[in-house]
Order: C-alpha cells, then sequence, then structure tokens
C-alpha cells in the first residue's frame, strides 16, 4: 500500500492508498515522486489523482517536522516536498483530482495544483498548518490565490477552517461537485472525456495561462501566437479540420498525435 500507478485506457490513474489516513509521510513522498516519474517517462493523455479510504488525507504526519533538526534541514525537505505538485502541473497533458471526502494541507496543495478539480458533495477542504504554527509549503497559498484572490487565500490558510465542497465551488476553487453516489466513476469519465481531446492542443492551453499566470494578459499575448501556430504540426489539428470542413464540427477524434 502507499501510491498506485494504473493505466485505464489513455488515463493515467494515481491512487493513494496508506490507511488509515493517507497521511504524507517521507515514505509517502518517495512513492509519489517514484509514480510521478513512470507517468513523466511514458506520459499519458490525462491524469487522475484520487485516494481510498474514509478521507483523502488528514493531511501530513507531524513527527516528519519533529525530525527537522535546523531550518536548513526544514527548507531541503520543504524544497522536496513543494517539487512534487511543481511536477504535476507542468505535465503537458491534463491533470484531474478528485476529492471524495476530507482533504486536508498536502492533499489539498496537490489538488489546486491539478487542471480540473472535482469534489463529492461530501468533501470538505482545508489548510490547517496554522495548528502547528508553520504555513503551507507544498504551493497551496498562491495557488489558492490564483483562483480565488489573495483576500479567500489569507481567509483560508489563517483560520484553518475546513471548507465545505459547495463552497469552494462558488470561490473558483473546486471546478465542480458532483454526487457522493457514483463518484469515483465520474471523476474517471471526466478525466477520460479529456483524453478522448487534442492532447496537444490542451497542451498549449495550459502553456498560454501558464505565461498569464506569470505576467498577465500582455504576458500571455507575447506568446499565444507562436504557442497556437505550433500546433499546426500535429495531426490532431490537421485532422480537426478536414473533419470539421467534411463532415461537420464534432466529428472528429484525436490520437494525442
Amino acid at each position: 500500500m502507499g501510491v498506485e500507478l494504473e493505466r485505464v485506457g489513455a488515463v493515467a490513474v494515481v491512487t493513494v492508498d496508506s490507511p488509515p489516513l493517507n497521511l504524507y509521510t517521507a515514505a509517502l513522498q518517495d512513492e509519489i515522486a517514484a509514480v510521478l516519474t513512470e507517468v513523466e517517462r511514458d506520459l499519458p493523455r490525462a491524469v487522475l489523482l484520487q485516494a481510498r479510504g474514509k478521507v483523502v488525507t488528514g493531511g501530513v504526519d507531524v513527527s516528519l517536522f519533529d525530525a527537522q533538526g535546523s531550518r536548513e534541514q526544514a527548507q531541503r525537505l520543504f524544497d522536496e516536498m513543494l517539487d512534487l505538485p511543481e511536477r504535476i502541473a507542468a505535465l503537458p497533458c491534463p491533470t484531474v483530482f478528485a476529492a471524495h471526502a476530507l482533504c486536508l494541507t498536502w492533499g489539498f496543495e496537490i489538488a489546486v495544483a491539478c487542471d480540473i478539480l472535482l469534489a463529492a458533495e461530501r468533501a470538505k477542504f482545508g489548510l490547517v498548518e496554522n495548528v502547528i504554527g508553520l504555513t503551507p509549503t507544498m504551493g497551496g497559498t498562491q495557488r489558492l490565490a490564483a483562483r480565488a484572490g489573495v483576500g479567500r487565500a489569507k481567509e483560508f490558510v489563517m483560520t484553518g477552517d475546513r471548507y465545505p465542497a459547495a463552497e469552494l465551488e462558488r470561490w473558483g476553487v473546486v471546478n465542480r461537485v458532483l454526487p457522493d453516489e457514483g463518484f469515483a466513476g465520474a471523476a474517471l469519465a471526466y478525466a477520460e472525456r479529456l483524453a478522448d481531446g487534442p492532447t496537444k492542443a490542451h497542451a498549449a492551453t495550459k502553456e498560454v495561462l501558464r505565461h498569464y499566470e506569470a505576467g498577465g494578459v500582455a504576458e500571455a499575448n507575447a506568446h499565444v501566437t507562436r504557442i497556437a501556430s505550433a500546433l499546426f504540426d500535429t495531426e490532431d489539428l490537421r485532422g480537426g479540420v478536414r473533419s470539421f470542413l467534411t463532415d461537420g464540427p464534432g466529428k472528429a477524434t484525436f490520437s494525442g498525435r
């Protein structure tokens, strides 16, 4: 048990299964890193990240922090932790996080590093590092600010409250709230839908938005024509145009090439 990688068609399904609470430990960190290396080595057309158990995660095993003997040692740990969501965000394919229940600290930080965050109705989220006098270290604060604004991020982190899925959907943090019943199947179907699309165009969309996050509309505009024109070297765009002209809209199928 720990982290599993399964290929379901064109979707790489990454499942955290470390009962009872899916706590973040040094061992789990190494397992996630190893699975990401496998995904990067043989890229899928979409990634679905999920967890098994009563909760997505109860947070970090606090003994991991207790083991840090100095601020330099702690920074090395935090650098390693931050590397995981950064690698997920950099994947050149759609990434979907499926939160079926309570999702705290590192799980939430991974979730907001994904392109799409799906939540079951019963799911709740929180960055609760304040209970030990820490601030989140895996990018969750700033990624939350990018989705919901700085004021919301301050509230979320400083209170350490648990927020229901419906509220975070109103904030624009959760993309979709889905029924508890059948949630896992619905999340996989969503990822499969994205995997069936034009993968290189999805990668281009992510690249444009990275420029937007770095410097706003002007920065994205400085790169978008180069990024979009490169898609004319892909089979999917050429085939999609031919399909549109021959059969009408919505009939094209894509290979990801």
